[in-house]
């Protein structure tokens, strides 16, 4: 009988494996959920684009903060525990944006909370979760099991936001007020965020980092890093780019670029991302096969190029299916990144330096995504439009081809086995 080599990743999953795969649907759905009334929640509390952006700003920023400090203990505290933390920080999140108006309380909860203005990963839990299956894992297998778990993340992001506009607009139509509309979303959130930290508590001792010989030194880290901070400086210094990048066209403020230019509702908002997002989790997982043949760093880089020429075309359609076809055809290849990134940072480092090496290179994603939201922010308060997705899409060309200078001679393991 055929092994297809995704279906037999999958199949090495043990019972711990299987749960982390279950707490990122249920994480990624929140997400989903919530991206799609963020922007109009904010803007319908009375805040102007630029207090938007400084609120989306905060989200990101206080996210740093909080994931490198959980990050960077948590092989050696408990990856467990800290999956926890993160999981009631969500909770916080949600709950107190829906029962404040105050800019002030908000930007303080967007910092210390776990609230994702984009539908992508925000927190400690990747970077953990990560570890953890990468040491369950064979190399050979490591890059298929990325790109499922980056296929369900995707496919839960799409129904968390075709359910979260499909709620809004049905509460709407039933009498309900637009703000309170969002509030029950925001509320949903927090109690999504219940559920996960309950999941989290089964998972076993497996997840954790295996003890050290009794005799072995102890190695003296920076960050959690020993022999790789060089090499995780230098990807973190290209994901900045490619993240500001990405940042200026998060899944929020692309609802509200639909809403404004072509005047859509809700529903019609989360039926886009959620054909966006379906098609980005399918292309993760093609990701797998096409990594096998011509390598982790060259799949990174010829995938992204055209999904980025793509995605500057989209501002320019002259209607709005056009536009979507646009952004659909975009999305149909530009997670291809995602898994194959991911598995190459995991690669590239020693063992016990995964959970930080993770946390810091997705930390300075979140870094530069935080920067780019008053960007827009300022672009859509003087009428520009169209300049977030043309700046998107060049600067991450940009990022593409300093990605293959600096890094195709730096082979993963199973990138150098002999040939047979």
């Amino acid at each position: 009988m055929l092994q297809l080599p995704e279906i037999q990743a999958l199949r090495t999953l043990d019972r711990d494996g299987r749960l982390l795969f279950a707490t990122r649907v249920v994480r990624m759905f929140a997400y989903g959920f919530l991206s799609v009334v963020l922007a109009l929640y904010l803007k319908g509390l009375g805040l102007d684009d630029i207090q938007v952006g400084a609120v989306l700003t905060a989200t990101l920023a206080g996210d740093v903060v909080i994931s490198l400090a959980i990050t960077n203990v948590a092989d050696r505290v408990g990856r467990r525990r800290m999956l926890l933390i993160g999981a009631g920080l969500m909770v916080l999140a949600g709950v107190i944006f829906a029962l404040t108006s105050n800019i002030f309380l908000l930007v303080i909860t967007a910092i210390i909370g776990t609230i994702s203005p984009s539908g992508n990963e925000v927190g400690p839990f990747l970077p953990i979760e990560q570890a953890a299956l990468s040491q369950r894992l064979a190399d050979t297998q490591r890059t298929a099991a990325f790109a499922w778990y980056s296929l369900i993340g995707s496919v839960a992001t799409a129904f968390g936001a075709l359910a979260g506009g499909v709620l809004s607009e049905i509460l709407q139509r039933g009498g309900m007020s637009e703000l309170n509309s969002y509030r029950v979303v925001l509320i949903g959130y927090g109690l999504i965020g219940v559920v996960l930290a309950v999941m989290f508590t089964r998972l076993s001792a497996a997840v954790e980092l295996p003890p050290s010989a009794p005799d072995q030194a102890p190695v003296r880290t920076r960050f959690g890093l020993h022999r790789s901070q060089g090499i995780v400086l230098r990807l973190s210094l290209l994901f900045v780019i490619d993240a500001f990048a990405g940042g200026l066209v998060v899944q929020a403020l692309v609802a509200e670029w639909f809403n404004r230019r072509y005047g859509f509702n809700l529903a019609q908002i989360g039926g886009i991302f959620f054909g966006t997002n379906l098609l980005a989790g399918l292309s993760a997982l093609a990701a797998a096969r096409i990594a096998g043949r011509i390598g982790l760093i060259n799949t990174m880089v010829l995938t992204h190029v055209p999904s980025n020429i793509l995605l500057l075309m989209v501002p320019l359609m002259p209607t709005p299916t056009l536009a979507i076809l646009c952004l659909l055809a975009r999305f149909s290849i530009s997670q291809m990144d995602v898994p194959t990134r991911q598995s190459y940072t995991m690669a590239v480092v020693a063992p016990d330096e995964r959970s930080a090496a993770s946390g810091i290179t997705n930390i300075a994603r979140t870094a530069a995504t935080s920067l780019s939201f008053p960007v827009t922010g300022g672009f859509f308060s003087v009428g520009l439009l169209s300049a977030p997705f043309l700046l998107a899409g060049g600067l991450k060309l940009i990022y593409d081809f300093a990605l293959l200078r600096q890094f195709s001679a730096i082979k993963p393991p199973e990138e150098q086995l002999p040939a047979k």
